[in-house]
């Protein structure tokens, strides 16, 4: 037993990628894509695709929103979990990586399971149906993570889920010294979330973050 989370080496992350994760083919592919970028760094590690993934067939989401989809592996990671009539709204603003998701999307044989709404996030939220959605992923410009929490907070039906990603940011939000806008804002929102009586949370040191916020009824 042990209280703390053990430190994760690039041998142990090896580990849980080879023994802990049956990526998908057109995952793997991608991530391979995705490393040729800059910004590769922004999509999200095989791990946490499949823990998604796993939430996904535990809650029996049928409808998921995402805001941040980047070259597609998350989506295509939940929309792989979904049932064939299951949908998920990815929301986005660039045309050159979500292009690359679109193949993504296809060549799994998802495409008919994802809508790309190619617009700011808050303007897609202030469009959806309230208690529209079991399942909320937020990955997307931190200054903008509390709007984006509180529209998926209107817009995911009671008892389903918000998933919240980077809010350890490298581990400086726990940095007194940090003070960058990035920072500000994820440790604002974590603060908030923490005292916010209207979901159930917990804050996993997964990757980069993940919180997982219960919408309570």
């Amino acid at each position: 037993m042990s209280s703390r989370t053990i430190n994760l080496t690039d041998d142990v992350i090896a580990y849980v990628h080879r023994y802990g994760v049956r990526e998908h083919p057109v995952l793997a592919a991608l991530r391979e894509r995705t490393l040729e970028l800059p910004q590769h760094n922004m999509q999200i590690g095989p791990d946490q695709g499949a823990f998604m993934a796993m939430l996904v067939r535990l809650l029996g989401a049928r409808r998921i929103l995402e805001i941040g989809t980047f070259t597609g592996y998350s989506s295509t990671a939940m929309a792989l979990a979904l049932p064939p009539d299951g949908r998920i709204v990815c929301c986005d603003v660039s045309r050159e990586w979500t292009d690359i998701a679109r193949r993504a999307w296809a060549d799994a044989g998802v495409g008919d399971r994802v809508e790309l709404r190619l617009a700011p996030a808050t303007e897609t939220l202030s469009a959806l149906a309230d208690d529209s959605f079991d399942l909320a992923f937020i990955d997307a410009d931190k200054p903008n993570y509390d709007a984006y929490y509180e529209g998926s907070l209107r817009v995911v039906r009671p008892g389903g889920l918000i998933l919240i990603d980077n809010v350890l940011w490298s581990g400086e939000v726990a940095d007194p010294s940090v003070d960058s806008e990035n920072v500000r804002a994820i440790r604002a929102l974590n603060e908030k979330v923490a005292a916010d009586e209207r979901v159930d949370h917990v804050l996993l040191p997964l990757a980069d973050g993940l919180t997982m916020a219960r919408v309570r009824g």
